[in-house]
């Protein structure tokens, strides 16, 4: 077993058969339905969670684990033979965890600790974490693991294409009025992270203007080298993520270019935030 720990949050989206594959310990983002608290994906699943909120009218709100809930999965860590842990947490430009974390590493002044700033979400940083767990698995040092999850912070990218303001108008986000407008209009959002904020990027219209707009921006993104690794996303869309997959393989065959689009990798789960 490696002497090196990683740990993170649920806000990572890495199915809990990835997530275990890797020893990676998941501390669960909080969800609030009213005076109701349930842990993702141990109280309610993603597909749980949405057909709740389509069935109440009501989005939950969240919040980010305690301190101790951190200090747990780091005694944990230390009592199964790890000798230090690196904790990768979801951008703190939108979420606390980083912080709890952090408060939580400071009750181990004498264990070798490090919280890791991902300046992400989801799979951007999924894939940070899923670095650091194949690198302590093969025996690299802790000042290896961080400089390559640094490398891999600054060559990730993560756009959204929304298909609905549904929830985003629900959260309060952005007007009602705006959402019931951009439906009428087919107007799709499309977002990304800049400064380890999600932010508004640009609106297409329709949902194949919007995929084709995605794929334009991953290839300036990637200026003609490898991909490494590519996930698709959804939130109870499956047969739109495999629509998506097809359209990537397609533009892989027809430009007959393997360097540039090799070893995808695509992960259908749902998305643990909007």
């Amino acid at each position: 077993m490696s002497k090196i720990a990683i740990v993170s949050d649920t806000d990572a989206s890495l199915p809990k058969e990835v997530a275990d594959a890797h020893n990676i310990r998941l501390v669960p983002i909080t969800i609030h339905f009213g005076d109701e608290t349930l842990l993702t994906d141990e109280d309610i699943t993603d597909k749980e969670l949405f057909d709740r909120v389509d069935r109440d009218g009501i989005l939950p709100t969240t919040s980010a684990p305690s301190p101790g809930q951190f200090s747990d999965a780091f005694k944990a860590a230390f009592d199964t033979g790890a000798e230090s842990i690196i904790c990768l947490n979801v951008s703190s430009e939108i979420s606390a965890t980083y912080a709890a974390a952090v408060n939580a590493a400071d009750l181990y002044p004498d264990r070798d600790i490090t919280v890791f700033d991902t300046q992400s979400l989801s799979m951007g940083q999924g894939y940070m974490v899923l670095t650091a767990a194949e690198m302590a698995a093969d025996g690299a040092s802790k000042e290896e693991i961080m400089a390559a999850i640094t490398d891999v912070r600054d060559r990730a990218y993560l756009y959204a294409a929304l298909s609905t303001l549904k929830y985003l108008a629900m959260s309060g986000r952005v007007g009602h009025l705006m959402a019931g407008v951009a439906g009428l209009l087919n107007v799709k959002p499309i977002l990304t992270i800049q400064n380890g904020k999600l932010e508004m990027l640009e609106r297409v219209r329709t949902q194949s203007k919007a995929w084709g707009r995605v794929i334009e921006l991953v290839k300036q993104s990637t200026g003609g080298k490898p991909v490494e690794r590519m996930s698709i996303i959804h939130v109870r869309a499956l047969d739109d993520a495999k629509k998506f997959e097809q359209i990537l393989l397609g533009l892989r065959e027809r430009t007959g270019s393997p360097k540039t689009w090799q070893d995808l990798e695509f992960l259908y789960h749902e998305m643990k935030r909007l």
